[in-house]
């Protein structure tokens, strides 16, 4: 009889992890702790912009540097949103997540007619493009950032104010993107996006549409860095440019290399490594940086898969062969 897909090792493993991650701000307290709950709370969303920019990089194979400049889009649409009077979360979090993706796919259509390094450069080029047109914005003030006065309401009675009923609303919606990222690389349109990473001449010749499906895909990526962006700035009750700059987008792509590229957990594993070692290494040295990038050289020459590599995974990084079977056939979307 085969197993129930819940019982699976994996997915107890994932439920385990998400059961002490919502009892940590109950616990934290008792130990003097309650400052990492802040601390966790922002390890779940920089964990989940950097999942967001392994599904172009890791799944689409689209080398983009300027990934943080979505998160600063979704984070300053939070702030003139809120500037504006508008105080519910219900319609802060998804705004700033569709003006990012709209952004994503503005520059995703001129990008992506480049290839290489190219489309590095040019992905860069917009980021840098997006800082320096909210370093002018004085009414959100510019270059010294914009301190946000209360954070976001959703429920009556819900007081987000609360560092730990925060940390919740957090956690529910991290958890939730990220199993919608993860179900979004097994479906269809992600073996095709995969397909496209392995060799894009053939599945162009196969009839699949290779720029709509990268386009969607890069959409997609920033809509989520920009919910990330959102979250970042609530929680943080300030938005600075600097959060777009482009040494943020390096930092998010080295958290992918770390994790694992094409990896479904590579983007979470790999934030959360570069985070908890960074948190500690500050406390003992002001040479943090070099111990980080000896993590990095390491796992280059030993891990060249990257950390969640080591863990088996049953998800395919590779084009599946019933999809190779379907385009054979010449049933492309």
């Amino acid at each position: 009889m085969k197993p129930s897909l819940l019982s699976s090792p994996r997915y107890l493993g994932l439920g385990l992890l998400l059961v002490l991650l919502a009892v940590f701000p109950l616990v934290a307290p008792l130990f003097g702790l309650e400052f990492y709950i802040g601390f966790v709370r922002r390890v779940l969303v920089v964990a989940l912009a950097a999942a967001s920019l392994n599904f172009v990089l890791g799944f689409g194979g689209m080398v983009a540097l300027g990934h943080a400049g979505f998160i600063g889009v979704g984070a300053y649409t939070l702030v003139a949103l809120s500037e504006a009077g508008v105080v519910s979360g219900w319609l802060l979090w998804p705004a700033a997540a569709l003006v990012a993706g709209a952004v994503a796919a503005l520059i995703g259509t001129v990008a992506l007619r480049t290839r290489g390094v190219y489309f590095i450069m040019t992905t860069l080029a917009f980021a840098q493009m997006l800082y320096f047109v909210v370093v002018s914005l004085r009414r959100y003030g510019g270059d010294d950032g914009y301190t946000l006065m209360s954070r976001p309401v959703l429920l009556p009675g819900l007081d987000l104010g609360n560092e730990a009923n925060f940390y919740w609303v957090v956690l529910v919606i991290v958890a939730l993107a990220l199993w919608w990222l993860h179900r979004a690389t097994q479906s269809r349109f992600g073996h095709a996006l995969m397909g496209i990473r392995d060799n894009e001449t053939r599945m162009r010749a196969l009839g699949y549409p290779v720029f709509r499906l990268q386009l969607v895909a890069f959409a997609i990526a920033g809509a989520i860095a920009g919910l990330a962006g959102a979250l970042l700035a609530g929680g943080n009750g300030f938005v600075s440019p600097a959060t777009m700059h482009w040494t943020q987008s390096a930092t998010l792509l080295v958290m992918v290399v770390i994790g694992g590229l094409g990896r479904s957990w590579g983007g979470p594993v790999g934030a959360v490594v570069w985070l908890l070692l960074e948190e500690v290494l500050k406390q003992h040295t002001d040479h943090w940086h070099m111990p980080l990038g000896l993590l990095l050289i390491a796992v280059a020459l030993w891990a060249p898969k990257g950390l969640a590599a080591l863990y088996k995974r049953r998800v395919p990084t590779t084009l599946t062969p019933t999809l190779s079977t379907e385009a054979k056939a010449g049933n492309a979307p």
